[in-house]
C-alpha cells in the first residue's frame, strides 16, 4: 500500500528542516488579474523620471553577470 500523500509531505519537510532549511510563504502579484498590466504600466510611468531609479538601474546594469546569458 502506498503511503498517504500527507506522510510524505511530512518526511520530506522534516528532512529539509533537518538539513537547516525553513519553509517560507511568499506572496506575490497574480499577472493573471487583467489589472495587473495596467498596475505595471502604471508603478513604471511613476518612475520615469526619477533620478534615483536611474541610479539604481545604472548600478545593477554595472554589477550583473550576465555572461553567457544573451
Amino acid at each position: 500500500m502506498a503511503t498517504p500523500v500527507i506522510e510524505r509531505v511530512n518526511k520530506h519537510r522534516t528532512a529539509l528542516r533537518s538539513a537547516g532549511l525553513r519553509p517560507v510563504q511568499l506572496w506575490v502579484p497574480d499577472t493573471r488579474r487583467p489589472q495587473f498590466a495596467e498596475e505595471c504600466r502604471r508603478q513604471s510611468a511613476l518612475l520615469r523620471d526619477d533620478g534615483h531609479e536611474r541610479d539604481v538601474l545604472d548600478w545593477i546594469e554595472a554589477v550583473s553577470d550576465d555572461e553567457g546569458w544573451a
